[in-house]
């Protein structure tokens, strides 16, 4: 059956996708992995919680994802048309896969979609992204925060780890990286900034963030998870060219509808707060290099950290020199939605 919802699309029917493009998805199917997992996880199916991975085209990604989520009561694929064999992958390993189509108001996103419309099987949800690995510890800790043998909540922060350049980031400001992930489905939703429409960086919220609804509580929990977001240079410039142009869009929005900036909540706050009073600053590119290589002490994380403490300040300085071109005369009605 299929649901129409503002311009929104979705196949309501678990585990209904589309034929594989090529001959390669069987293949990769009947060459899954079976050894046993190191680390003492939970046991299969016995976390009542609903994991949302929100995907497209990534059959590289997806299955070492996958088998560190088995412990989960239910998984949720939710796709948007891949053309290689991120679907049929996920429904080997045991995940119900819903279709996604975009709506050209650039509303909702993926996550806020299937936030609203699947009907999810248990109070709580994890987001989890196809690049990300689950740890046995963290997986343990939810499962005790979930069974009421832990610090009670409405919603959890999970920290994560990058890995970039084979190694694990412990500094230029990108440790700690806390997200509110786990948190009950029915007060959690991505914050939606302005009226931003297509800017170009994908059907999937990236930068905006979980807010809970009704004064909703959160804590947060002591294990991390590993993000290999970055597996080369050319992932990370091709990201973050179109993270701009969603930066920029945001900078002309006025960061309408966001998270507040402030000093003295929580750290996703902290940092709009830092971002606003710096944003105009001269010669910010150079600055927070500055700030990420010595005050954050990139320099201790190698030749990764000084990498990416450059890329961070050419990520600053393309952003604002996204949003000025924005605000030229021939953009003044239109913006510019390139990325």
């Amino acid at each position: 059956m299929e649901l129409t919802t503002e311009k929104v699309r979705a196949d309501r029917q678990p585990g209904v996708r589309p034929e594989p493009r090529d001959s390669r998805a069987d293949a990769l199917v009947h060459r899954l992995p079976t050894e046993t997992l190191p680390g003492e996880w939970p046991a299969e199916k016995t976390v009542p919680v609903s994991i949302l991975v929100p995907v497209k085209n990534e059959e590289n990604n997806l299955i070492e994802c996958l088998r560190r989520l088995r412990w989960a009561d239910e998984i949720v694929v939710v796709d948007s048309q891949s053309a290689d064999a991120t679907v049929p992958l996920a429904q080997a390993l045991g995940a119900e896969v819903y279709q996604f189509y975009y709506s050209e108001a650039g509303w909702p996103k993926k996550k806020n979609w299937a936030l609203a419309e699947v009907q999810w099987r248990n109070e709580w949800v994890l987001i989890m992204d196809a690049d990300e690995h689950m740890t046995p510890e963290l997986a343990s800790e939810i499962a005790d925060s979930i069974a009421g043998r832990g610090p009670q909540a409405d919603g959890y922060w999970l920290n994560r780890r990058f890995m970039f350049m084979g190694r694990w980031i412990r500094h230029c400001g990108y440790y700690p990286s806390w997200n509110l992930r786990l948190f009950k489905h029915a007060l959690g939703r991505y914050e939606r900034i302005g009226n931003l429409g297509q800017t170009g960086s994908g059907d999937n919220e990236v930068h905006e963030h979980v807010v809970l609804s009704g004064g909703g509580q959160s804590e947060y929990l002591k294990s991390d998870f590993l993000h290999y977001a970055y597996p080369n240079l050319a992932t990370w410039v091709e990201k973050h060219n179109r993270y701009s142009t969603w930066e920029a869009h945001a900078m002309r929005a006025g960061d309408s509808g966001a998270v507040q900036p402030s000093l003295f909540a929580g750290p996703i706050a902290r940092r709009r707060w830092l971002k606003a009073k710096t944003r105009h600053l001269p010669f910010r590119s150079f600055l927070r290099f500055v700030y990420s290589y010595f005050v954050q002490r990139g320099f201790l994380d190698g030749y990764a950290g000084y990498c990416m403490c450059v890329l961070l300040a050419w990520y600053e300085f393309i952003s604002l020199a996204k949003y000025h071109e924005m605000r030229l005369p021939a953009n003044d009605t239109k913006g510019d939605s390139r990325a």
